[in-house]
């Protein structure tokens, strides 16, 4: 750095923490902070800046300094000279349009729709089919030269990314974490997951680090109760996925995309169908812990086309989104509704949104955007960061719908919003208020497309009395509500009292819902799907009425405070108690507390401030009392001023008012703990953990060490008996007794079902199993209660004490990759089961480590129709867990081993092609078998 440089930060590092100290006083900083400022002092635990704050505040100093700083700069600057040197180094501030040269993409329709596909998977494959290289993301950036992800492109590193989770042990139905933010990896990663036959969870990062505790907390119950085996995370989260993994048991695998997209491993793809969940979507939890929403694929196909046939939702269209993609509204809403319908769709981070909300405005104007999305804060966002001066120019007479949901919609933020952004071409009937769950994948029920939003003004003493929603238009005093239009096709909504009665209209209640794109209930928690569930209807937790069709929401029926007779709702007046002078804009809770003297509920009001004279926040209180009374009618019993990040929020900015409630009534509210105190604890309490994992790998060795010792002995006294044993009834009875000394000794049980299933004695047949682990030989030779020889593969001839052993149990040996040698082979087979020998046949030919069954060889099928003989399918379960095929370290478990009804190849519909009989015997064995297989089809 040159001496003019120096001399610039030195001048300019004054200026900054004088700035900085004004910046921060008008931001309500403390002022002990602020005077012990210095350019080395950090930003978030030195100054109390939490997420929000730290991006308005670093907006003041791109203002003061004209200059533009770079989103890494929102995200990683941690002190004021880090600052200084981002602000040197930066450019000018642009408030202007994009340049022309900056290129928007512009696609051609595709004239169809996906509308066979049964699977997400389905539908990536007709994308790959009909346009491989078509557009489907494009990443926005102030300079044009976004990334651009093609459907071929998203397959190809998907694949990898499949592959290398199976390399690492991930089986299907395993859940596979994803804590990533808006990045290509996430896209890649959540199809990766998808190929590989596991399950998607989206989480996300922790925001705050005063708050880390508390993330950590949610996370770890999140992947305990999904049972996730791997991690996807960003390199500089890694430290946090660590701690992670010493409270989650099952979590063996953590890495980033990028660790996963290099593998040359080959990827076996399991047949995916429509009743596999697709992903867990856990809810934000603003009424209580997190609960995994399983949601199929059936449920996401029919959630997206259902909205996109309300919306006319087609491969022309535009959505541009900022919204996080581990929230269903991001992820489902804005992506996945996109892929379906070939729509491209424009993305970028939430920080860059936050950062400068006027990026999602421009970003909509420079593709034509014609769908987007957001709660109701961005809107507010957008209006105040966003002034008139600069509109000029900027058009958003292009879009058709611009849904507001995800959190409470408020009537006058439509208005203003919609007068504020008119100049733009902004049409005010693009605005649609929409109301959806993630226990109906996303969306429930949106307002007829080109209509202004509804906005129905009701008595306010009425309706807090008696829940009755009597129009009332003249009162200024009025409640008043949005529409949220009527439910998307195929779906139904109704309101109903304590007691499950319908109500009529205007009458508020329980909102319950029903249709294709609802969940079957929440991942592993039986009781919470209990109560989910009222006969065919789910119900939402939320407090509705209906009028003229069209649904109202009025708020979560458990954050409903009854206080002196009244129902009062707390979202009216967290609203009102934010606008009031210095009170944190969206850090106010309201909630009820059960009063233990007198069995009445009590108001109390939590509200955030950075006020600290204590005659100011008196005032404050007065103030807040006043606005309390002229809504409710009385008066709060308590209200509590908090200093920043007290309230709790969701992943997606909700109030956690079950969740203040429960610090409130522990006396913890006030009492957050510093990030390396809440850091310290968490890695402590990691301990015990670790300690238990370490109790349980030291417990496996030495179960492993025990079995392979006594199979040692056992095999030492058996092989050489069975070599010499003179006859074969002999040798498979000391074969039988073996594995069953084993199975005891082991405590590995061997539990044989459907004995009754298998022929008479003076009957031959084909014998067909699944191929899982080396456990299947001796599992099937002690359970199956009849004399069979097995049909090897014959390179196991060039084993010498493998040969002795299956000459010894007569087995017979198939060639398979000789053609002639193998037609030979096949004729000796066909003779042995023609002379009445029951021949057992591993159709699959082999096993992986990939649980699934494979594609069939046809050489029992075609044994089978040449002879007449019937086909016994055998199904095992447990071996693969017992010895892995891709590991010797035995496992304590158990064997299941099931015999299914014989297929007659005479009852089989006959053509006069022998190979499509033999195929279709082929076919239905496998059915037979898939049945009763834990574990997926991988015939494809």
């Amino acid at each position: 750095m040159d001496n003019n440089k120096e001399s610039q930060l030195e001048t300019s590092g004054e200026e900054l923490v004088s700035i900085v100290r004004k910046l921060g006083s008008e931001l309500k900083l403390s002022p002990m902070l602020l005077d012990g400022l210095e350019l080395d002092t950090p930003l978030d635990s030195g100054l109390g800046l939490d997420s929000l704050t730290r991006i308005e505040f670093l907006a003041r100093i791109e203002k003061h300094f004209d200059v533009s700083l770079p989103q890494s700069a929102f995200a990683n600057v941690a002190t004021p000279r880090e600052l200084l040197r981002e602000i040197v180094n930066a450019g000018s501030d642009r408030h202007g349009l994009p340049d022309e040269t900056i290129a928007s993409l512009t696609l051609g329709t595709t004239g169809a729709t996906p509308g066979q596909a049964r699977t997400l998977l389905d539908v990536l494959d007709w994308h790959l089919q009909s346009h491989p290289d078509r557009p489907h993301i494009r990443f926005h950036n102030d300079s044009g030269t976004g990334e651009t992800i093609t459907y071929r492109q998203l397959d190809n590193q998907a694949r990898s990314i499949a592959a290398a989770l199976q390399s690492k042990g991930v089986v299907p139905g395993q859940a596979v974490a994803i804590m990533l933010p808006t990045c290509s990896g996430y896209f890649y990663t959540f199809f990766g997951i998808l190929m590989a036959g596991a399950i998607p969870v989206p989480i996300y990062p922790p925001a705050r680090l005063n708050q880390l505790e508390d993330h950590l907390i949610r996370h770890k119950n999140i992947l305990n109760n999904c049972s996730a085996v791997a991690l996807v995370t960003i390199r500089e989260a890694l430290s946090i996925a660590r701690l992670l993994k010493s409270h989650v048991d099952t979590l063996s695998t953590i890495a980033t995309p990028e660790q996963l997209d290099n593998t040359s491993e080959n990827l076996l793809k399991p047949k995916a169908t429509a009743g596999d969940i697709a992903f867990l979507q856990y809810t934000s939890g603003s009424t209580g812990i997190p609960k995994g929403v399983t949601l199929t694929h059936a449920n996401l196909l029919a959630n997206i086309r259902a909205m996109g046939h309300k919306l006319g939702v087609n491969s022309s269209d535009v959505f541009v989104s900022w919204l996080p993609l581990y929230h269903d509204m991001g992820l489902i809403g804005a992506w996945l509704g996109s892929f379906h319908y070939a729509a491209l769709l424009v993305v970028m981070s939430p920080l860059d949104f936050l950062a400068r909300p006027e990026r999602w405005l421009k970003a909509i104007h420079q593709y034509r955007g014609t769908l987007t999305a957001a709660p109701n804060f961005a809107y507010e966002l957008c209006m105040k960061r966003v002034p008139t001066d600069q509109l000029d120019g900027l058009k958003l007479d292009s879009v058709r719908t611009m849904f507001n949901g995800a959190e409470p919609v408020s009537p006058s933020t439509l208005q203003r919003f919609a007068e504020h952004f008119s100049r733009t071409g902004l049409k005010s009937t693009a605005l649609m208020p929409v109301y959806g769950l993630a226990e109906c994948s996303v969306g429930l029920s949106f307002p007829p497309v080109g209509r202004k939003p509804l906005v129905d003004k009701v008595s306010r003493d009425l309706f807090m009395k008696k829940g009755l929603a009597k129009p009332d238009f003249d009162s200024p005093n009025s409640l008043q509500f949005v529409s949220c239009g009527s439910p998307i096709r195929g779906h139904e909504v109704r309101i109903v009292d304590d007691h499950g009665r319908e109500l009529p209209d205007r009458k508020q209640g329980r909102l319950q819902f029903r249709g294709p794109s609802t969940t079957s209930g929440y991942y592993r928690n039986p009781e919470k799907t209990r109560e989910l569930f009222d006969g065919e209807w789910l119900n939402s937790g939320d407090l509705a009425y209906i009028a003229e069709g069209e649904i109202y929401l009025v708020g979560r029926s458990k954050d409903l405070i009854i206080h002196g007779g009244k129902n009062i709702y707390p979202q009216e007046l967290e609203e009102k108690i934010s606008a009031l002078p210095d009170i944190r804009k969206g850090c106010v809770a309201v909630f009820g507390s059960q009063n233990l003297e007198s069995g009445t509920e009590k108001l109390i009001v939590l509200a955030e401030t950075r006020e600290n004279d204590e005659s100011r926040k008196s005032e404050i209180e007065i103030l807040i009392n006043g606005v309390v009374s002229s809504l409710a009618g009385n008066a709060p019993d308590e209200v509590i001023l908090a200093p920043p990040h007290t309230v709790l929020k969701t992943s997606s900015g909700k109030i956690r008012r079950s969740g203040c409630k429960e610090l409130y009534e522990k006396q913890s509210l006030q009492r957050r703990r510093a990030p390396w105190i809440q850091f310290a604890s968490l890695a402590v309490g990691a301990i015990i953990p670790e300690l238990r994992r370490l109790g349980q790998a030291a417990f496996s060795f030495c179960y492993a060490g025990y079995a392979w010792t006594v199979f040692g002995l056992l095999t030492t006294l058996t092989w050489p008996a069975v070599i010499l044993c003179p006859t074969l009834q002999g040798r498979l009875s000391l074969l039988r007794n073996a594995v069953r000394v084993l199975s005891k000794l082991t405590k590995i049980p061997i539990i044989v079902r459907g004995e009754q299933n298998l022929p008479s004695s003076d009957q031959a047949c084909v014998l067909v199993s699944n191929h899982c682990s080396y456990m299947d030989t001796p599992a099937l030779m002690f359970g199956l209660p009849l004399q069979f020889s097995f049909v090897a593969k014959a390179e196991l001839r060039s084993q010498f004490f493998a040969r002795l052993f299956l000459d010894r149990i007569q087995a017979e040996f198939v060639t398979r990759f000789q053609a002639e040698k193998g037609i030979a082979d096949a004729e000796k087979i066909t003779r042995a089961a023609d002379s009445g020998k029951n021949l057992l046949f591993f159709a699959e030919g082999t096993f992986t480590r990939i649980p699934g069954l494979r594609p069939f060889y046809m050489g029992a099928f075609t044994t089978a129709v040449d002879t007449g003989n019937p086909v016994v399918p055998v199904v095992i379960n447990g071996t693969r867990s017992v010895l892995r095929p891709d590991s010797w370290f035995p496992r304590h478990g158990s064997i299941h081993i099931d015999i299914l009804e014989p297929i007659d190849p005479g009852e089989i519909k006959k053509t006069n092609d022998r190979w499509q009989h033999t195929v279709r015997l082929s076919e239905k064995t496998r059915r037979a078998m898939l049945v009763h297989l834990r574990e997926p089809d991988l015939s494809e």
